[in-house]
């Protein structure tokens, strides 16, 4: 018979795979090059940039499966999930910006899972790294003010017309 622990570690884990796949298909066109015109606000960043973000991307979902499913440094997975999290509300910026708002609360969405799962997984840096509870706290706490900060670089620069994002491309 399962007991509440293990159920909350089989719903980690199904949760960690979801969101590690997501990561995986939104950072690979990134890093390729291929299909980046389906994303909001690509077509105005400098490629290197782009790479830098598909590979943080790509890097983050296998942060959140590798490492405990290896064995090896399994405390990096809460750590990869709150990178995850800054990387996706920083997106949220993007979406804002353009006037997404259904893709900025989708991509909120996502970011609270990687909350939830860095939350949840926790134990492994405490354990691990001797990190008391307080930096998760701290940590998570850097995400509101790099929202803050990220919309409003976003919202100084000008907005080119005719930008298209996923909403505007259904419309």
């Amino acid at each position: 018979m399962m007991n509440g622990m293990n159920i909350l570690n089989v719903v980690l884990w199904s949760v960690q795979g979801l969101l590690a796949l997501f990561f995986l298909a939104a950072g690979a066109p990134k890093v390729i090059g291929r299909g980046l015109e389906r994303w909001t606000g690509f077509s105005e960043l400098p490629r290197p940039l782009v790479v830098f973000i598909g590979l943080t991307e790509v890097l983050g979902a296998a942060g959140l499966v590798l490492p405990m499913a290896t064995g090896v440094l399994p405390w990096l997975t809460p750590l990869a999930a709150v990178g995850l999290a800054l990387i996706v509300l920083m997106a949220a910026g993007f979406h804002v910006r353009a006037d997404e708002r259904l893709n900025a609360l989708e991509t909120g969405l996502w970011a609270s899972i990687a909350a939830v799962i860095a939350i949840g997984r926790w134990d492994l840096v405490a354990a691990r790294a001797y990190a008391p509870p307080w930096v998760l706290v701290a940590a998570l706490g850097l995400l509101v003010p790099s929202v803050i900060i990220n919309l409003i670089v976003l919202f100084k620069r000008p907005v080119k017309n005719g930008t298209t994002g996923p909403v505007s491309e259904l419309a």
